[in-house]
């Protein structure tokens, strides 16, 4: 793994008709629009006013899904997972979302991003009776909202949420209401839409357009939406407390996880993504003849880095499209050669050509490698790295899967260290104060503006407790 992977998305369909599988199905479309998120399982639970019911499995939400056991999910309101896992294995047991039926009645839930206190929450969970059936801190929020459910719904939800330390974008349903949750620092993304008979939520706003709703706005941080037949009621369940909310939604939405077309706090991706290239030309003078992205997340900052520095844009390098988790690569050589398959340059592009080719990121410094070696075989006369994001220094514990210190290429040397190490000319990244301008220039409102840049500092809004 050279990239990070963001844990999962989420999304939950309250319909006011009684259309038999339609929340199935917006879900199933909207979980397909967010699979970028998640290639590990997927899962729809439904509910049809009396009783819930799940189909999860392991596998792409294509593999998972079919006609025959989409129309099994009958029910107007549903909650969605896809999975890339950071806590808790890789087993169907951790697949989401979760569900269990309790005395006063069934809830399932779905939650992307990770805690930081689930190991002492579960501790004293199964001192009070609780069992578990999985590794996932999912659970650990499930039977938080359980052990209060007799206080009703809405104060078991907002006691869970102000225990609960870390990172979460939640979406939970009863048999009559869909919740939305976001945590006081908005790590996670978490969008509200409408849609023709009800509403939608969801991790990105790709996934209201996938559905053909209309974007209503964003889950503000420490926000809790339920959802009913009367519409959308909001508890700030952290300001009631007094407690302070400040954002800090993870800087990588921007620079790799989201897709080119959502747009996030008010900030479009693609935006940001040209901001962040065209900050990262001023702050560099090399001399070259064209420039390239690496597909997907470094094109934004490639066309934002050609349109600064005049030089011209080049598609350079097309990506396989076609390889998915069922790609079986056993040996470590073989994994980092991957990026063969993957990736290949475009020799009419960059023959004889001082190239500047635009990544997202460096993790380890492997596709990094292989990248070079590609260009400088299709005729690459000079390779000039450059880099949309500061140096990846610090592991994350906050729902990204990162490498442990030791493994990151830039916790371990220097830039021109790491330029030898990938065989480039050339290596610079954006400066992280440069990368907080290009962020806040792309953003409509100014308002409690603030992104989590613990991966490049080390300063992150929750401390790991686990």
């Amino acid at each position: 793994m050279d990239k990070f992977h963001d844990e999962c998305g989420v999304v939950g369909i309250f319909l006011n008709s009684d259309e038999a599988v339609k929340a199935a199905s917006l879900s199933y479309f909207a979980l397909y629009s967010l699979q970028h998120r998640g290639q590990e399982s997927a899962g729809i639970a439904v509910s049809d006013g009396n009783n819930l019911k799940l189909l999860k499995n392991m596998g792409l939400v294509s593999d998972v899904f079919h006609k025959e056991n989409l129309t099994e999910l009958k029910g107007r309101i549903a909650v969605g997972h896809v999975r890339y896992a950071t806590a808790g294995g890789r087993t169907i047991e951790n697949a989401q979302p979760m569900m269990n039926n309790f005395i006063l009645g069934p809830i399932a839930l779905a939650h992307n991003g990770q805690l930081a206190n689930h190991s002492s929450l579960q501790e004293i969970l199964a001192q009070n009776g609780s069992t578990f059936s999985s590794s996932s801190d999912t659970e650990v929020i499930l039977k938080m909202i359980a052990k209060d459910y007799k206080l009703g719904l809405e104060q078991a939800v907002v006691n869970t949420v102000k225990q609960i330390k870390g990172s979460y974008a939640l979406t939970i349903m009863t048999k009559d209401i869909l919740i939305g949750v976001r945590d006081p620092n908005g790590i996670r993304p978490l969008v509200l839409g409408k849609i023709d008979d009800g509403y939608i939520l969801a991790s990105e706003s790709c996934a209201i357009d996938s559905v053909n709703g209309t974007f209503v706005r964003d889950i503000e941080p420490g926000e809790i939406v339920f959802i009913t037949k009367e519409g959308v009621r909001s508890v700030k369940a952290f300001e009631s407390a007094g407690e302070q909310i400040c954002k800090q939604t993870c800087i990588f939405e921007y620079v790799y996880f989201a897709r080119p077309d959502s747009q996030i706090d008010g900030i479009s991706v693609q935006g940001a993504r040209l901001k962040m290239g065209e900050m990262l030309a001023s702050e560099d003078s090399i001399q070259a003849d064209v420039v390239i992205g690496v597909p997907d997340s470094g094109i934004g900052a490639a066309l934002g880095y050609s349109q600064k520095s005049g030089i011209p844009y080049a598609m350079g390098i097309v990506k396989n499209k076609y390889i998915g988790r069922t790609f079986i690569a056993p040996t470590q050589a073989e994994r980092e050669n991957m990026v063969f398959v993957k990736l290949n340059a475009i020799r009419s592009d960059i023959e004889g050509k001082r190239v500047v080719v635009i990544d997202d990121s460096i993790v380890r410094g492997t596709t990094s490698r292989r990248l070079v070696q590609i260009l400088r075989r299709a005729g690459a006369k000079e390779v000039h790295f450059r880099v949309s994001s500061p140096p990846v220094k610090f592991p994350c514990h906050l729902g990204i899967d990162t490498p442990t210190k030791a493994e990151l290429i830039s916790n371990q040397h220097e830039v021109q260290e790491i330029c030898k190490e990938i065989g480039a000319d050339s290596l610079a990244f954006i400066s992280l104060p440069g990368m907080i301008r290009a962020l806040e220039e792309s953003c409509p409102d100014k308002k409690n503006f603030g992104f989590c840049e613990g991966c490049f500092n080390g300063q992150y809004p929750v401390k790991n407790n686990s």
